[in-house]
């Protein structure tokens, strides 16, 4: 018996990490297109949970996603 977890299981970490990340980004005014479980690495043979691809966006996109960074990093350092 190996020590990988149930496909479902794996794949379930995955889906709730790109879930998670996209609220977060849409409460920041981001959105990622192509935000998605990387079904590459879920097909291969690992115990860890599928890759979460980021995927492509515009540079309008990439500012808003390095303002909102930046502003939780200052607000962070604030605490």
């Amino acid at each position: 018996m190996t020590g990988r977890q149930p496909d479902r299981e794996r794949l379930g970490v995955a889906e709730e990490a790109v879930d998670e990340l996209r609220k977060a980004l849409l409460g920041a005014g981001v959105t990622l297109p192509s935000l998605r479980v990387d079904l590459v690495s879920y097909a291969g043979e690992t115990a860890d949970p599928p890759l979460v691809e980021l995927g492509r966006c515009t540079p309008a996109t990439a500012r808003r996603l390095a303002a909102a960074l930046t502003r939780a990093v200052t607000e962070g350092e604030k605490r």
